[in-house]
């Protein structure tokens, strides 16, 4: 019997869903300052079969924690005690900044999912920076071998004009590609004001290629890149950056981030209206999120590398994702339903599949 489900729904259930959040990332990143994360993790630790190889890196395991639940670095270590093979931070921006008022994170229980517009509330790039660089050497220290890998993904400043967007995403990738093990350009958020406008591929290019190069000089080394996209992209605009992708060699493509569509929900219409604007996620995501992996994967041919993000929720979900063609699964909003031990029991029932026998 999971007891988790029942703690839900007596002790978060109610609360506001950003306060929630915080009193449970406290918590997490408690039980590893305390050092019980190190004797929780001889449980948790993914079987060595799901070691898993991408754009030169070895992980820990092919499931990890997608960006928004640890926008500034704060709980790495905490994170990959309970199991995901990485944990992509972020969104960071070039300046601090604060976000949108709140309330701006609303649960949708009936259909697991989550409608946030939260706006990249962050400390800014060169205060996330240190934390990365402590993070990593924590992790190195702590894994010999094969230790969790951690993403960083970066997105525009609000107060940035579009026109001044590429020399504010460089900002970012000059103080945090150093301690990135791959870094993810953001372009997809339905929350900052017009970044979804940089997602044409015109635009995209020459943002792209700049992060790159900038990213590889600050760190002294190549720094896999990656794009996320929107799950609200037409097919022929999907293909259309799948092919930029190839074309400027990137290493990956991460699909999807939240969407601003609201079809088929079982929430009553009314509380859907009250949450107002933001991405869905959740749930709701996980046909469209298949459809563009699927899309992607017949597009690239296998050349890059695939992550699927979107409705993941169980091993099943993931192993579905991993035999569509992704390399790598992310999960997020089913963390905050599942509960701590989410991700090692997703790896526990992964390391089981006929696959990694």
């Amino acid at each position: 019997m999971r007891v988790y489900p029942t703690f839900f729904r007596l002790a978060f259930s109610w609360m506001d869903a950003e306060r929630a959040h915080k009193i449970g990332f406290r918590a997490i990143r408690l039980v590893q300052s305390c050092g019980a994360g190190r004797v929780l993790q001889r449980f948790t630790a993914p079987a060595a079969s799901l070691q898993t190889h991408a754009f030169g890196l070895t992980f820990p395991s092919p499931f990890g924690l997608a960006a928004g639940f640890d926008k500034e670095g704060h709980g790495i270590e905490a994170l990959t005690e309970l199991g995901f093979g990485h944990v992509e931070v972020g969104t960071i921006t070039g300046q601090a900044q604060p976000g949108n008022p709140a309330p701006r994170l609303f649960r949708l229980v009936e259909d697991r999912a989550v409608i946030n517009r939260m706006g990249f509330n962050n400390d800014g790039a060169a205060a996330v920076a240190p934390r990365l660089k402590s993070a990593r050497a924590a992790l190195q220290r702590r894994h010999p071998g094969v230790r969790p890998v951690i993403g960083v993904n970066i997105g525009k400043s609000k107060v940035v004009e579009l026109d001044d967007a590429v020399e504010d995403y460089l900002v970012s990738a000059r103080s945090l590609a150093p301690a990135a093990d791959y870094l993810v350009v953001n372009v997809s958020s339905p929350n900052t004001p017009g970044l979804r406008l940089l997602q044409d591929v015109q635009t995209l290019r020459p943002l792209l290629t700049a992060v790159g190069e900038e990213a590889d000089t600050a760190a002294g080394r190549h720094v896999p890149l990656l794009v996320k996209i929107a799950p609200d992209l037409s097919d022929d605009d999907i293909d259309d950056v799948a092919r930029l992708a190839l074309d400027l060699k990137l290493d990956g493509i991460i699909a999807t981030n939240t969407t601003i569509a609201r079809s088929g929900l079982a929430s009553r219409p009314d509380k859907v209206e009250a949450c107002g604007a933001g991405g869905l996620s959740g749930a709701p995501l996980k046909q469209r999120s298949l459809e563009v992996l699927a899309r992607l994967k017949a597009a690239t041919g296998g050349a890059l590398t695939l992550v699927s993000v979107g409705g993941v929720e169980t091993a099943q979900d993931v192993q579905q994702r991993l035999d569509a063609g992704a390399t790598l699964v992310q999960g997020y909003t089913a963390f905050l339903y599942e509960g701590p031990f989410w991700a090692s029991r997703i790896n526990r029932l992964l390391a089981k599949h006929p696959s990694r026998r």
